[in-house]
């Protein structure tokens, strides 16, 4: 009779459980109601992911993606943790890793924000940097293969981590919180694209329940993603983005441009420009991704409102003002790169004063 080996999966069961537990110690993230004048007839929610654990939206994929190693036995116990991320997943990711015990590397660029840096030391991991973007990835497999560690390859897994169906999936969570909502299925869900997971996520629920919400995606100038969604036979090369956590020089594996409705182009300014307006009109203090959100989102209401349609648009607030005091928040720093808000927030007074779009503001 043959003999079979017994299998230990001791270790791998507990690391499941305390991520799971994890998230069972915390509340769903707010959505809350941007104002706008009640003639217009539209409503804007913004979705604050940076009241997570790691303060990001990219704790929901740091999950994900633990989890994803942990059942497919790429993660096991001592197992190095290393990822190619521009900031806020390597700091997720730290945290996990912190979590069940495992060392973390982060490759990098150089002109990653200071404050996401001490963050993931904060966690216990260690910062690999590389002076250009491209090189992350190459520069995260070697280290990966030198340590006997596990490459997360958030770039590759993104979309296939996360349960697009539900379970709790960030669009999941959306609908729910609209439901007494005077428009609880929106019009649009409008969010950025950093690795493509969350678009992806997004889109495919949306089209799994038969939603006739629309996805659009917004992209920073010079990104790949737009022209990849754009023209979809070409192999589009762009160039490493100026905000940080969206954009990318290549498309990623986990971008899937067949379930985005629209792209919006947003200039570099005007993502800051919208990001430090949504702190005068609401209070709520958002990192430069944020502002390329909204940017996008006040397009969509202007149409609406043009076209005399009531109706709601839903979009996210990645995370926290805070983590860029010493760069997007900082007007010296904004004129050594060459970033001059003042412009894109003409456009917005204009906006916030008539209902329009003007025809000459660029994205």
């Amino acid at each position: 009779m043959p003999r079979f080996p017994a299998v230990d999966r001791s270790w791998s069961d507990d690391a499941v459980r305390r991520i799971e537990a994890d998230g069972n110690r915390s509340a769903d993230t707010h959505l809350f109601a941007v104002p706008l004048p009640e003639h217009w007839g539209v409503q804007v929610y913004l979705k604050d992911e940076s009241t997570h654990r790691t303060g990001s939206l990219k704790h929901r994929l740091a999950r994900s993606l633990f989890l994803f190693g942990l059942v497919n036995g790429w993660i096991t116990e001592g197992t190095t943790i290393v990822e190619a991320s521009s900031g806020s997943t390597a700091v997720s990711e730290a945290y996990f890793a912190q979590l069940l015990g495992l060392p973390f590397v982060a490759v990098m660029t150089a002109t990653t924000s200071r404050e996401k840096i001490t963050l993931i030391e904060q966690y216990g991991g260690t910062c690999r940097f590389v002076d250009h973007a491209s090189e992350v990835y190459d520069v995260a497999e070697e280290v990966a293969r030198t340590s006997g560690g596990h490459y997360m390859d958030q770039f590759t897994f993104a979309e296939r981590a996360t349960d697009w169906r539900g379970n709790n999936n960030i669009a999941e969570s959306i609908f729910d919180q609209l439901a007494l909502e005077p428009h609880p299925v929106p019009d649009w869900i409008v969010v950025g694209a950093g690795t493509g997971g969350t678009s992806a996520t997004i889109g495919r629920y949306l089209r799994y329940h038969r939603h006739a919400t629309r996805l659009a995606v917004v992209d920073p100038e010079g990104s790949a993603f737009y022209p990849a969604w754009a023209e979809p036979d070409s192999t589009p090369v762009g160039r490493p983005s100026r905000i940080e956590g969206i954009g990318r020089p290549r498309p990623e594996a986990s971008f899937v441009p067949s379930v985005i409705d629209a792209m919006i182009q947003v200039p570099d300014p005007a993502s800051v420009a919208a990001s430090r307006h949504l702190r005068s009109l609401t209070g709520l203090h958002a990192g430069p991704s944020t502002g390329t959100n909204l940017w996008g989102v006040w397009q969509l209401v202007a149409d609406l409102v043009e076209r005399g349609r009531t109706g709601s648009i839903v979009s996210l607030m990645c995370d926290s003002g805070d983590r860029y005091t010493a760069t997007y928040q900082d007007d010296a720093w904004l004129a050594r790169q060459g970033l001059d808000p003042a412009g894109a927030t003409a456009v917005l007074e204009s906006f916030f004063s008539t209902g329009r779009w003007p025809d000459d503001a660029a994205g």
